[in-house]
């Protein structure tokens, strides 16, 4: 991933510099997209970068972001933000007390059928909002080795239901393991209970033999239908005409749907434009660092119900 934040900050931005353990990757990126190559966060601060993605194992990120914003550097921390709700409080905390900008890399909140979804709710468009089901399933990725599916995978979810919801997960259920001989779990299905009644299910695994990004939304007056890869989003309402009770088994029905026209974008792009604008304006990102707090919290939430096998409680607000 940090070679995709290298090619669109090279045509963005000036890039100064890339930074790998392995130094040979380093180079070879580059080597593409410009920029010196350093093996370390050490050498990379001597080319005093403004800002700086962090596209590095979870586990490393509290240590790595914390010597960046030490330094003075803004940071968009690839998701999710820490391997622990702990970690991240107090990653947000240090960008807090610095001034500086935290943004976290929930990439699907810049995809451009969620911005059509959260403007047309916020209009009212498709009425109250009663469930959210989202499908992520493919096969395992071999770059991940510390974190399991529900940290991979359902973080992108859990944020995008968070912000379409507007409101804080209460409860959370989740069932799932490892199906196959690792010990990190590699399929989930989790259940969140928001304040105010909407519910969300997220499906997630490392299971099906082909990707599948979709999220779908189910209002009181409109269903709609989400792609995140295609970016093609489908809005489906229905209404009974004259019915005749004494042939219930022949309703006739009025269903219209609206198949929407949405200009497509490279999400990371828009990411990381939104992380420099929102240093240059001194404003929050669209993901900020108390974001991926909370998305963290609920991740934490759906491991424990599925390791403890109970529903887990929020605190509400």
């Amino acid at each position: 991933m940090g070679q995709n934040h290298a090619r669109v900050y090279s045509e963005i931005a000036e890039l100064v510099g890339v930074a790998d353990a392995d130094v040979e990757t380093a180079k070879r990126t580059a080597k593409r997209f410009g920029g010196k190559a350093v093996a370390s966060v050490q050498e990379l601060l001597k080319l005093d970068p403004e800002a700086v993605t962090i596209a590095t194992p979870t586990e490393s990120h509290l240590a790595v972001a914390s010597e960046l914003l030490d330094a003075g550097v803004h940071v968009l921390v690839e998701k999710p933000l820490a391997p622990t709700v702990a970690e991240a409080e107090r990653l947000d905390a240090k960008a807090r007390a610095t001034g500086l900008t935290l943004g976290v890399g929930h990439i699907e909140r810049h995809n451009p059928v969620v911005k059509f979804a959260k403007d047309a709710m916020e209009k009212g468009s498709f009425g109250r909002l009663v469930t959210i089901v989202t499908r992520r399933v493919s096969s395992y990725p071999q770059r991940i080795k510390d974190v399991g599916v529900v940290f991979d995978l359902g973080t992108h979810d859990i944020d995008a239901a968070l912000h379409l919801a507007g409101q804080p997960v209460e409860s959370v259920v989740a069932a799932g393991g490892s199906f196959s001989t690792r010990e990190i779990e590699d399929h989930a299905g989790i259940l969140l209970r928001f304040k105010g009644g909407a519910t969300a299910f997220i499906e997630v695994n490392w299971l099906t033999p082909f990707k599948v990004r979709r999220i779908s939304l189910t209002c009181s007056e409109a269903y709609v239908e989400l792609d995140y890869i295609s970016q093609q989003a489908e809005v489906s309402s229905s209404k009974f005409l004259d019915v005749d009770q004494s042939n219930l088994y022949q309703v006739p029905q009025e269903h219209h749907v609206r198949k929407v026209s949405i200009q497509k974008e490279e999400p990371l792009r828009n990411e990381l434009l939104d992380f420099l604008d929102a240093i240059a304006r001194k404003r929050s990102p669209l993901v900020s660092g108390r974001d991926g707090v909370r998305v963290l919290r609920v991740a934490e939430a759906a491991v424990e119900s599925i390791s403890k096998k109970k529903i887990v409680e929020l605190d509400r607000g």
